[in-house]
């Protein structure tokens, strides 16, 4: 298992927000990642415009995870609807 940052930006709306988290975290559950952090970095601006949003919620995870499984969290966050944008980086060791 790597290690990885998840940066994801979720929508303004308290219900879509709440629903798009505990849709991603059961994602993750799903192929066994392990959270070890999670930072509320609160709203803010979009630099352009995504989905005709101008501000979002962003949430900076941190977990471990196997690499195989970024390909098959890509498609399923890809059709998650309450998510507007999101990002993996691996992080060195």
């Amino acid at each position: 298992m790597r290690k990885y940052e998840l940066m994801v930006i979720f929508p303004l709306e308290e219900d879509q927000h709440k629903e798009g988290r505990e849709r991603l975290l059961a994602d993750l559950a799903n192929v066994n990642a392990e959270i070890e952090k999670t930072d509320e970095m609160g709203d803010r601006d979009l630099a352009y415009e995504i989905k005709k949003r101008t501000r979002g919620r962003y949430v900076l995870f941190t977990v471990k995870i196997n690499p195989a499984a970024i390909t098959n969290l890509d498609r399923v966050f890809k059709l998650n609807s309450n998510l507007v944008k999101y990002l993996f980086v691996r992080l060195e060791e």
